[in-house]
Parts: C-alpha cells; structure tokens; sequence
C-alpha cells in the first residue's frame, strides 16, 4: 500500500505533462521565390515541379527549381492596374507539356480589342518560329466600372472551362447583373474553349440554362458578388467559391450547377439592405453559402475580415493536419484559416480554426498537380505550405530562393469605433520560439510594446487625429514599413 501513492504521483504528472504540453506546428510556409505583384499560382499538369506564376501586370513565369523564366509578356494588352485590374489568372492547357498552351483571363487595353477594361479570356501558345500565338475565346463587356471583374480560371475535373465574373462593379449592384440570366456578371461560367475555331467555344450540352428563355447558355451558377477564387476538390471534384462580400460578410458556397448564391437579395446569410438593394426579393431559391463571417471581429479567434481570398481542400499528403480542410485567407487580415466543409448541398460548415499562419496581403492560393498548397502575397513573395518534418527524413528546401534570414515585421491596421484604430504586426514566418517583444513607435518616438503570441501576432490599439500619423513597428533589428493614418469619415 506504500507504494500507491507514489504511482498515483507518477500518474498525475505525466498527465500533467501532456496537459500543458505544446503541440508541435501543423504546417508551415516556406518562401518559393519573390516576384513583381503576383497574382496567382498554378503548375504544369503533368510535372507540379514546374510552377507557372502570373503577374498582375501581364507576364507569366516558368519556374523550375531555383530557375525562373519569362514564358509569355502580353502586358502591352492587360489593362492594370487601377482598381482591380490587370492579369487575374491563368489555367494551363490538359496537354500543356506538349503544346505550351494556356488560357488567360485579363481586362484588356484597345489593343486587346472592344472597351478598355473588358474581360478577356485567350488562349495562348508559343510560335513556331518564336513570340506568342493568340487566339481570343471571349470577351465580356465590363469597361464602367474597374472592380468587381472576378477573375478565376480553371478546368473542371469534367475537362471544361471554368470562370469567375463580378456583378460589374459599384455599390449594392447597381446595374442589377448579378441576378440578371441575361448578363454574363456576376456568375460562373462554363464553356468548351476551341482555340482556332469558329466559334472560338462551345456550349456544354449540359449547362443548366441551356434552351432557356431569356438566359445566356455560358451561365453554370448566378447571384455572385465578386467570386475572385474558386477551386476543385482534387479528391472529389467538388467546386469550392469563395465570394467577396459588400460591407458585412464574406462567404464560402459549394458550386452546384443552376445555383443562384443570393447577391444582391442577400449578403452572406443574411438581406441585403444598403444602397442600391432590390425593392423586393423573393423568400426562397437561393442556395445558402456553408461558411460565411462578419467584417467586425466578433472575439474568440473567429474568423473575420474584409475581403475573402478562396482556396482549396488540403489534398496534400505531407500535412495531415489539413488534409481534407478547406485552406482560406482574408486579404485584410492576412490570417491562413481552415474548415471543414460539409457532406453535401444543404449542410454548413464546421470547426473553422486559425492555422497560426500569416500572409501579408493574400491575393490568391494556388495549388499544383501533385496538390501542394501555395499561398501569394502580393507584395512579391509567393510560399508553399509545408507539413512538420518525419523524423529521420532530410527538410526539403524552398522550390526557388533562399529562405529570408530573419523574421519580415509587417504592420497592418483596421478602423475600430470612433477615431480608433487597431495596428497588428504579424512576422513572417512564424516560425520562432513563442515570446518576444514588438516595440510601435509613433512620428519616430517609441509608443508601445508588447509580446507576441504564439501565433506570432500583436496588436495595438491607437486613437489618431485627422492629420497623417506615422507607425512604425520593431523586432530585435527588423522593422515593418512606414504606415501613415489618418482619422476620415468614413465614405457613404
């Protein structure tokens, strides 16, 4: 009977040490290369080691191990890069290898012919005796307004093309073409491009609309604010949208064929009633998006922000944790999250969490052949996702270029109540130890400070006037950019 309370002793406090143990990092981002305002991510369909990275302003890279190469330069016919215009996304050809053929989809200069900023989608393909071969499949009238141009292309599991338009642009829709069957914005489009040909596509014998009264047959789903991202489930083929919200919620919606999604009748899952609303919406017909979340922070690390980046089911081998998630970010907050959506039309989904990743100004994920998960900043970097290392096995190194040495402070703000504002400094990566103290200094004086969590992560709260103030925040030796802010009114 001695002996009793000594196990129970032992006991305690091995489950003590897996209580307070910390769990080891899921995943990580290692660095693929730094580039000029990338925009989106993708590889050769035959070989994922050979990454193709467009850049917003025109021109389409090959990159292959710790080599880049220019493979197409068509800026002389992208429109960029006021608003959200330039070179959005690119879909390489199924027989890619072979051919050197691509798709395109870009607002366009007068050279690309019709309007200043119309949509454009071309194929693309090397000369037989060098330069490039263009041959255009569509176009779509959008020159009013500068935003809300969509901007995915993508083949289906089916072999057809898929892309993503805005409504056109403005507040609340005001030219009504998200719920319009007879306006090619706002929806997703399905088409069989036939380069060459005349016409340059076909109409696939089973799009929802086809032979309907008053409605374009391209049409494969409807009431779409700004679908910017979408992507297919690499294991079930399963279309995921990601739809940027107006002023209140950002949404996550399956792709089901015929679908209408609610814009401009509804915002997330809940009425639209900002400018330019209907006058009257019907009750029911809309497909419910499975995920949506506010543009506040609502507390307890859930999901907020102002601009949803879209992204991909994890299909990635070499980061269980994720597999089988769904990987997003929000251009504002920078923050990687992940859900699990649900089994089927109808359901919603669950346990959103943070991945305890950050990326300064997301613009898009991508994914390659092999269903590696990649991440774009704008601000020139691009990152793979990368799974915690097996034991005995080497660390892979980054595809192209060195990893940077030190941490990359990045400072960041949000408008809070009133005339204040939330400043958050996140590093990159995150890969250090938890601790550490950020200092903020303010016009060139130290301000505050404060530890990071262990997501790498700080904020700061700050009241600022109506003339430009001047952040600033440190890490050890490394600082974030200037940040100049100013209290305004916010517009109407």
């Amino acid at each position: 009977m001695r002996g009793r309370p000594v196990q129970l002793v032992l006991l305690f406090a091995c489950l003590a040490a897996l209580c307070w143990a910390i769990p080891a990092r899921a995943a990580t981002l290692v660095p693929v290369g730094d580039f000029d305002q990338p925009i989106y991510v993708t590889s050769d369909p035959g070989n994922p080691d050979r990454l193709l990275v467009a850049e917003r302003e025109g021109r389409v890279l090959l990159v292959e191990g710790s080599s880049s190469a220019l493979l197409a330069d068509i800026e002389p016919l992208v429109e960029c890069c006021e608003s959200e215009r330039g070179l959005l996304s690119i879909a390489p050809a199924p027989g890619f290898a072979a051919t050197g053929r691509f798709f395109a989809f870009y607002t366009g200069t007068a050279a690309a012919g019709a309007a200043v900023g119309d949509i454009h989608v071309d194929s693309l393909r090397p000369g037989p005796l060098g330069g490039l071969i263009r041959e255009p499949i569509l176009t779509i009238s959008h020159s009013t307004r500068a935003n809300h141009n969509g901007g995915q292309l993508q083949f289906g599991p089916d072999g057809y093309l898929y892309l993503s338009t805005g409504d056109g642009g403005g507040i609340g829709d005001p030219d009504d073409n998200a719920q319009d069957l007879g306006s090619l914005l706002g929806k997703i489009l399905r088409i069989e491009p036939r380069p060459g040909e005349t016409p340059a596509y076909a109409i696939p014998p089973d799009n929802p609309f086809l032979g309907a009264v008053g409605a374009i047959e391209e049409i494969w789903a409807y009431g779409l604010r700004n679908p910017w991202r979408f992507s297919f489930d690499q294991l079930s083929g399963r279309m995921v949208i990601g739809d940027v919200g107006q002023g209140s919620r950002e949404e996550v919606d399956l792709g089901l064929a015929g679908a209408n999604y609610g814009w401009d009748c509804r915002e997330g899952s809940i009425a639209y009633t900002g400018l330019n609303a209907p006058v009257s919406c019907p009750a029911t017909g809309f497909t419910d998006p499975v995920f949506d979340y506010p543009h506040d922070d609502p507390g307890g690390d859930a999901a907020f922000g102002c601009a949803i980046t879209g992204g991909y089911v994890v299909r990635d081998p070499t980061v269980p944790e994720l597999f089988g998630r769904y990987l997003y970010a929000d251009f504002c907050e920078g923050e990687l999250r992940s859900l699990v959506l649900p089994a089927g039309p109808g359901g919603t989904a669950n346990d959103d969490r943070s991945e305890g990743l950050s990326v300064s100004g997301p613009v898009s994920l991508g994914e390659d052949s092999a269903g590696r998960v990649y991440v774009v900043s704008g601000e020139g970097p691009i990152y793979r996702l990368v799974g915690p290392p097996v034991a005995g096995a080497p660390v892979p190194p980054p595809v192209a270029g060195p990893p940077r040495p030190r941490p990359l402070v990045l400072l960041s703000a949000r408008r809070g109540r009133g005339r204040f504002v939330k400043l958050i400094v996140r590093l990159l990566p995150c890969d250090l130890e938890p601790g550490g103290t950020v200092y903020l200094n303010r016009n060139g004086r130290p301000f505050r400070h404060k530890r990071l969590s262990h997501r790498c992560v700080t904020r700061f709260r700050v009241r600022v006037g109506r003339r430009p103030v001047r952040f600033r925040a440190f890490f050890e030796d490394q600082r974030s950019q200037v940040r100049k802010i100013a209290f305004a009114k916010p517009r109407p």
